[in-house]
C-alpha cells in the first residue's frame, strides 16, 4: 500500500488528538484526584449521574457513557457505592432496571470536584480565543458522531 501525503497528514493529525486527550487526561485527572479525592472516570460518572433525569441515571447508560463494559462499570459503580458517594436505586416499573444516584457526601464531592475541574479548564483554555472555542467546541461534536461505513 502507497503512503499518501494526505493519508500521511490525517495520520499526524490524529496523532495530535490522542496526544493532546493523553496531555489532558494526565493533567486534569492528577489534579481531581490530587485536589478533590477522586479519580476523573468517577467524576464524569458523577457528573453524569447528577445531570441525569431526577438525578437517576440507569447503570447501562453510564457504561455508555464513560466507555466502560458493563461488567467494568458495576465494577466502579461497587467502588463508588463503598466510598459512600453514590447509591444503587431499583427502578419501579422494571425489576432489570438499576440506577445510580448521588449520595449527600457524593454531591459533595461533586461540587469541590466540578470547581476544580472548571478552573483548571479555564487556566488550560485562557489563551484560546471565544471564536476559537466555538470552532473547537463544533469539531469535537462532529467527531464525536462520526461513523466508518458499514
Amino acid at each position: 500500500m502507497t503512503t499518501t501525503t494526505t493519508d500521511h497528514d490525517l495520520v499526524s493529525t490524529f496523532g495530535l488528538l490522542m496526544e493532546a486527550y493523553n496531555s489532558l487526561e494526565k493533567q486534569l485527572g492528577d489534579s481531581l484526584e490530587r485536589e478533590a479525592g477522586v479519580p476523573h472516570t468517577w467524576f464524569e460518572v458523577m457528573l453524569r449521574i447528577s445531570r441525569a433525569d431526577a438525578g437517576l441515571a440507569p447503570m447501562g447508560c453510564l457504561a455508555e457513557q464513560v466507555a466502560l463494559t458493563g461488567g467494568g462499570v458495576t465494577r466502579m459503580v461497587d467502588r463508588m457505592v463503598a466510598a459512600g458517594l453514590i447509591e444503587r436505586v431499583p427502578c419501579a416499573q422494571d425489576r432489570r432496571v438499576v440506577y445510580a444516584a448521588l449520595t449527600t457526601q457524593g454531591q459533595q464531592v461533586l461540587t469541590k470536584a466540578v470547581a476544580v475541574h472548571e478552573g483548571n479548564l479555564q487556566r488550560i483554555l485562557s489563551d484560546f480565543a471565544p471564536g476559537e472555542l466555538d470552532t473547537l467546541d463544533e469539531t469535537l461534536r462532529r467527531l464525536r458522531t462520526a461513523r466508518l461505513p458499514d
